[in-house]
């Protein structure tokens, strides 16, 4: 459904509810995933530190995404259940502290658990602000918000990639490696957002005390509305929700995204090292890609909200980005591959928020938050599988930009399964969903 213009209150409402939430839960959303990436960068001493192969050290950056996978949905839950102020600041201290950790590890199985306890850590903060996201945004606002917060993943990449080369080159310092500087310096900062985020957070819109209170009743009266005109499932146990055919087809859908963006972002600086660059040239070279997300993912998503179409705006960054994926391998010359890359890069991110949109169109309480997280969970598990897959490929073939086309291949398998969601989400409600339903009222 196409985007419609809420009146003067409205306007004024949603503008004083984004510039108050968006700014905290961006900036909170780059550092966690500057410190999910950091390991791209620590990598290139890392490795040879630590004495691992680089499937083996695939292996552990990729744990992260298997306590993601288990822990993700019992975290959405509580979250819903106790807040989001209380369980956000739990989740940056504990990352924080984890990644500060990384910085001392002193070998293989210590990596290996401090990368699983890092994803353990994180679980439920991805999910947990998108099912926020339901509590403070009409439906049609809900995709650009998507949007405006996942830019925040480009900023911390082109960040990431800033500062990631530059402290590689502070080896040495005060007798620490290079990749001990990288995780150090972007643990600190989640320790100490963690108490901003305890004092500034409101719980809800209806505990905002710099929301007034006509504000909050229009703000509650249109997710009523809202609410009361679409048909949404609500399990009496959330948990009912993992079985839920729509949740598990977005789940597999979304595995795609994920896998072609750690993908790429994981080997990113290793493609642009085999151009010959130093350690802080690699780096700065690497904001160009993510220059590139931010541009896109601005743009997407309204012109979703502006047409009211949703296929084509996922599928079709897919489809450009498997297409770059590819030519990245084939075009002759480094900045030609470059310029693919980053081509890829904000195709792979563009549509996300759009996909985004999907779920709260059926979900929707305890269950949203558990079916929010449960698609997240499994497509993270998209992570896993490149950062296991990649350098794999690369051992087997000695190229570091052949594993660009398993990545383009997914691609294209997420674009196949783009179509079957649309057609499983117009099917009318399973029966039984809609006798639980009747029931309850």
């Amino acid at each position: 459904m196409a985007d419609h213009a809420p009146d003067a209150l409205g306007t004024r409402t949603l503008d004083r509810i984004t510039w108050r939430l968006m700014p905290l839960l961006g900036l909170m959303y780059l550092i966690a995933y500057i410190d999910r990436q950091n390991v791209s960068y620590a990598k290139l001493q890392m490795v040879g530190d630590l004495g691992l192969s680089e499937a083996a050290y695939g292996l552990g950056a990729s744990l992260f995404f298997v306590a993601y996978f288990l822990f993700e949905v019992p975290a959405n839950v509580i979250l819903e259940r106790v807040g989001a102020r209380l369980w956000f600041t739990r989740i940056m201290a504990s990352w924080g502290l984890v990644t500060v950790l990384l910085g001392f590890t002193q070998g293989t199985a210590m990596f290996y658990i401090l990368r699983f306890l890092l994803g353990a850590a994180e679980a439920g903060f991805f999910p947990g602000v998108l099912f926020a996201l339901t509590l403070w945004f009409p439906q049609s606002h809900r995709g650009r918000m998507v949007g405006w917060f996942m830019i925040a993943s480009a900023v911390a990449n082109a960040i990431g990639a800033a500062i990631g080369g530059a402290l590689l080159d502070l080896d040495g310092l005060l007798g620490l490696r290079g990749w001990q500087w990288v995780f150090l310096a972007t643990g600190l900062p989640a320790l100490l957002l963690a108490v901003v985020v305890f004092f500034i957070l409101p719980e809800g819109p209806e505990r905002a005390r710099w929301l007034p209170a006509e504000e909050k009743k229009w703000l509650a009266d249109t997710l009523a509305r809202e609410a009361a005109a679409t048909a949404h499932t609500e399990h009496p146990n959330p948990f009912r929700v993992l079985l839920d055919r729509r949740v598990m087809i977005l789940a597999l859908l979304y595995v795609a995204f994920p896998l072609a963006a750690y993908g790429l972002s994981y080997w990113l600086p290793t493609v642009v090292k085999g151009f010959g660059v130093s350690n802080t040239v690699n780096g700065f070279l690497n904001v160009i890609p993510w220059v590139a997300v931010a541009l896109a993912l601005w743009w997407v998503p309204r012109h979703a909200a502006r047409t009211g179409e949703t296929t084509w705006h996922i599928a079709g960054p897919a489809l450009i980005g498997a297409a770059a994926l590819t030519l990245s391998v084939i075009v002759p010359g480094s900045a030609l591959k470059f310029a693919c890359l980053c081509v890829a890069a904000a195709g792979i991110f563009s549509g996300q928020p759009v996909f985004w949109s999907l779920p709260p169109t059926f979900l929707r309480g305890a269950t949203a938050a558990a079916g929010i997280a449960a698609i997240n969970s499994v497509g993270n598990l998209g992570g896993f599988i490149a950062q296991n897959a990649v350098p794999w490929i690369r051992d087997r073939t000695g190229s570091d930009l052949t594993p660009m086309l398993f990545l383009a291949a997914c691609l294209l398998g997420g674009v196949v399964m783009v179509f079957v969601a649309k057609a499983v989400l117009r099917r009318p409600t399973p029966p039984a969903e809609a006798d639980m339903r009747l029931a309850r009222r």
